[in-house]
């Protein structure tokens, strides 16, 4: 492949998507933590091109704040008529004009497509002698498709389902809407397309056509089916999960991760996880989540945003909210739930406990039930706790509060002042025991007749 620079990659995005039956613009839903604009971003940039635009609908600021967000230097363009795939090319004429020696269309809506395809397709047309490159696949069920039709030295044309003959409806290679053209041909491809259709739009695969044409070649690169698959409902939209899932466990599992039940574990794209991380079953990664080498994740967590240390153990039933930093050796257990928190190395929030902007130190255990109050309705604040410390169980810590180095804690407290270093804090009511207090309760005449009519029911439902 000849230079990145000379590359230019145009993601179409304008559709409506109405089959979704979403208020959300179709490209915006997102397949492993990720929108399908972003997957064709993610994949565009890792082939290598540097030269983007994406092609967006009218008044659609949500999708091109997500395209800034993913790809600041994009170009952003706007088809305010759906005139057609090729009139959607063309809305980035001024970038086609540059003297790019591949230009490269994508689709927003294809998650699955490889880098190192999209650097075949611009290959096929920068060193391969052809003037287009078209996707192909071999379809199981070819209904719907354009069919490729094959000729010695490459495709020929492109026919529509609705276009071909019996013999031709036959054929199983079919059209998987990705192209490369080459960068000197392109612009005057695009603009001999005539919207000579029922529909009154300008289709990208005639360009095969013109080019056929105009006595130049037109290539082929096949992939497998699933790779080409593009998403029009809600039901495409799970199967690309699927593939998508697949791929990811596949990729951990190769790496040196254990995964006991992987069909189970969900990833999101960017996933992180180091060698000889153990994942139990039905385990959740969503974006952002980073898991050092040697950490057990326990069966039915869910983390988003956080980052592991080496060794550290989290769950069963865990959930690490965003901004969560779990230090090497720490202990995470059940029904914790941690969020904007950072746990030093070994410290412990064994069960039942909720940690919220705070900073705990190495070694500190922290007890069952244990709450840091951290929002007070209107703003939110931190509490910062110490290396080897102890809170007892079922403290509330009122932040904004500090609790020292080595301090302790007597279960069942309510602090809301700062604790000195190697202290003891208590914050509660001193018990009362009223001897034979209950004796005289149950023997109330009230409490007798209730007891009564209690019996009664209970014999009578009998």
């Amino acid at each position: 492949m000849t230079s990145a620079a000379s590359h230019l990659a145009i993601i179409l995005a304008a559709g409506e998507g109405t089959r979704m039956k979403s208020a959300q613009p179709k490209v915006l839903h997102e397949v492993a933590g990720l929108s399908l604009v972003g997957h064709a971003i993610r994949s565009a940039q890792a082939a290598g091109m540097s030269h983007l635009a994406v092609v967006i609908g009218p008044d659609r600021p949500d999708v091109a704040r997500e395209v800034a967000l993913l790809a600041p230097d994009a170009t952003v363009l706007e088809q305010r008529e759906r005139r057609g795939t090729a009139h959607a090319v063309l809305q980035a004429e001024a970038l086609i004009t540059k003297g790019h020696a591949a230009v490269l269309v994508q689709f927003g809506d294809t998650p699955l497509i490889r880098a190192e395809t999209l650097r075949a397709l611009a290959e096929a047309v920068t060193t391969g002698g052809n003037a287009l490159a078209v996707l192909g696949f071999e379809a199981k069920d070819p209904t719907g498709y354009g069919r490729l039709l094959m000729g010695p030295d490459g495709i020929e044309a492109i026919r529509e389902h609705k276009d071909a003959s019996e013999e031709q409806r036959r054929i199983t290679l079919c059209n998987g809407g990705l192209m490369a053209l080459r960068g000197d041909i392109a612009l005057s491809l695009l603009k001999a397309v005539k919207a000579e259709n029922a529909q009154n739009e300008y289709y990208l695969p005639d360009c095969v056509g013109l080019a056929r044409a105009a006595g130049e070649r037109v290539a082929l690169v096949e992939v497998a089916e699933e790779e080409a698959l593009g998403v029009n409902d809600r039901v495409q939209l799970a199967a690309c999960e699927r593939v998508i899932q697949h791929r990811l466990r596949e990729q951990h599992l190769r790496n040196g991760v254990t995964m006991i039940a992987p069909e189970t574990v969900f990833l999101s794209l960017d996933t992180e996880l180091g060698r000889d991380v153990l994942v139990e079953p039905n385990v959740v990664f969503g974006p952002g989540v980073a898991v050092g080498e040697g950490a057990v994740i326990h069966a039915f967590s869910h983390l988003e945003g956080a980052s592991v240390g080496a060794k550290a153990t989290i769950g069963p039933y865990a959930r690490l909210r965003p901004g969560t930093r779990i230090g090497a050796k720490a202990k995470i257990g059940n029904f914790v739930e941690i969020k904007n928190a950072e746990l030093g190395e070994g410290a412990k929030a064994s069960h039942l406990t909720y940690l919220g902007d705070a900073r705990i130190g190495a070694e500190t255990n922290i007890g069952a039930g244990t709450i840091t109050c951290n929002y007070d309705g209107f703003l939110k604040f931190e509490t910062v706790i110490g290396a080897n410390a102890f809170i007892g169980s079922n403290s509330a810590l009122v932040a904004p509060v500090t609790i020292g180095d080595g301090a302790f804690v007597g279960s069942g407290s309510v602090i809301t002042e700062n604790v000195p270093a190697n202290a003891l804090a208590l914050a509660r009511g001193h018990q009362a025991v009223k001897a034979g207090w209950a004796d005289a309760f149950r023997a109330r005449p009230e409490n007798i007749e209730k007891a009564r009519k209690d019996a009664a029911k209970k014999d009578g439902g009998a």
